[in-house]
């Protein structure tokens, strides 16, 4: 009898092991243990700055109790502790406390490149604001669009702020949606297609020679992040997400960009070889403009695209998104006149091309003269800066003419320039698959067109500002 209640007594323990082994907690002490803890790591040891490095202003960082502090420095433009890592989807935590008296903010996915405002750092912005504003946690896009999210009617979000006080921000950048929190309380829920990957970064703001504000500062302790599959992590949020897609930033307008674009029509637009818009071959569907498949023949289905408005000195952004094994392309000095028959219009083109899949890739009158983002058939890009987003993903281009001069940009970096109209230029169309359309590429004016080629391409975001002079 002994033995059989010995046993039986452990058996009841064993199955009390198990049973407590199934749940996600056990207690231990009074308190609640993680069996299947999140993947944290840490971005700052508390000791060093290992793995940081500073960019743009001379704001003075250092550690100071397991803390990073950064200071106030005169005469110094904005300064940024930047991660030598990128992430892409990612958790990120921290705790900030900062001056009542300095606007600051922490970087997500963003960048600094030498051709881009001689290495400006640049990017997603969650901001820190101790003001009467109160637009902690709201995004700003630091040195390009300016405000993408902000506070709205969110009167707890306006009240989360701890003055002089150790506040904590939650960020979630996964995929193209962004949301944070400042205190547990929910501020912002983004949709936007900009950026994909970039390094985060602590910001100390410029302060001018303004000698009140000088030796000021902000702090920032146990920052961590999540990047083993965050979306396993990912928080719901009350908040509605906001798209900034098809709409001008308050920056744009003083810039002077008009939208080509408004998703929801086709306003604008023309088929290259008609009067009026095509009547199939392109749809127009939660704001984005889609050429549809037609088995990879240029210009038999819709057709091309043209402004109705030409253009000589301009700056024109689009983003666009390929499915597998698709050709398309951006054209401008685009004149419809010239070929009137089979094929695409005339004019020099921004090659759109799944690179991996498409045979065009290896063709042209130099190695990679069609492929993406060359000036096709003409020009190749440069590989380094060449770093397009996956098929399937939004990429943004950037097409900058200023009288002769010519740029070709992807994902915020400059890929390939030329002058028009010189020795070099007529050469390399003599070369190609132009030659036999005189003064090809050399027109004052002409439209922007978006090529049909028999696959389905999509475009959004399209938007241009006209230069008054090539200077």
């Amino acid at each position: 009898m002994k033995i059989t209640m010995k046993w039986s007594c452990c058996f009841a323990f064993m199955l009390l092991l198990i049973v407590g082994g199934c749940s996600e907690q056990q207690e231990i002490d009074g308190s609640q243990v993680r069996l299947s803890e999140e993947p944290w790591v840490e971005l700052f040891d508390g000791k060093t700055l290992n793995g940081w490095q500073q960019k743009n202003g001379k704001a003075k960082y250092s550690v100071v109790d397991g803390q990073i502090v950064g200071k106030t420095v005169l005469k110094t433009p904005n300064s940024f502790l930047c991660t030598k890592q990128h992430y892409s989807d990612f958790i990120l935590e921290l705790e900030f406390k900062v001056d009542p008296a300095l606007n600051s903010g922490v970087q997500i996915r963003s960048n600094s490149f030498p051709e881009y405002n001689n290495h400006r750092v640049h990017g997603y912005q969650v901001e820190i604001d101790p003001s009467p504003r109160a637009a902690s946690g709201c995004i700003y896009d630091e040195a390009r669009r300016g405000w993408l999210y902000q506070i709205g009617d969110n009167p707890a979000a306006k009240k989360a702020f701890k003055q002089n006080q150790w506040n904590k921000f939650r960020v979630e950048a996964i995929g193209d949606t962004f949301k944070t929190w400042l205190n547990d309380v929910p501020v912002a829920h983004l949709y936007d297609t900009m950026t994909r990957s970039g390094f985060i970064a602590l910001q100390v703001h410029g302060i001018g020679n303004k000698k009140e504000k000088e030796g000021i500062q902000v702090s920032w302790k146990n920052i961590r992040i999540i990047t083993d599959s965050p979306a396993s992590y990912s928080r719901p949020t009350p908040l509605a997400v906001k798209s900034v897609d098809n709409q001008l930033a308050p920056s744009d307008k003083k810039k002077g960009f008009k939208l080509l674009f408004d998703g929801k029509t086709t306003k604008g637009w023309r088929g290259a070889k008609l009067d009026g818009f095509p009547k199939g071959g392109w749809v127009v569907k939660d704001g984005v403009l889609t050429v549809l498949e037609s088995g990879g023949h240029e210009s038999a289905a819709g057709g091309d695209i043209v402004t109705i408005k030409k253009y000589s000195n301009f700056e024109l952004h689009l983003d666009f998104k390929l499915t597998p094994g698709a050709n398309s392309g951006i054209k401008y000095f685009v004149d419809p006149e010239l070929n009137k028959g089979k094929g695409s219009s005339i004019g020099l083109e921004y090659q759109l091309l799944d690179d991996q899949r498409h045979p065009d890739a290896k063709l042209g009158n130099h190695e990679g003269s069609r492929a993406l983002t060359c000036l096709y058939d003409l020009m190749e890009s440069n590989n380094l800066n060449k770093i397009p987003n996956p098929i399937g993903q939004w990429n943004h281009c950037a097409v900058i003419s200023k009288g002769n001069h010519v740029e070709h940009w992807l994902n915020g970096r400059k890929v390939l320039e030329y002058q028009r109209k010189t020795p070099e230029f007529r050469k390399l169309v003599k070369e190609s698959k132009y030659k036999t359309w005189p003064g090809f590429g050399e027109w004052e004016k002409g439209h922007i067109l978006l090529q049909d080629h028999g696959n389905t391409v999509s475009f959004k975001n399209i938007k241009i500002r006209e230069y008054k002079s090539a200077k």
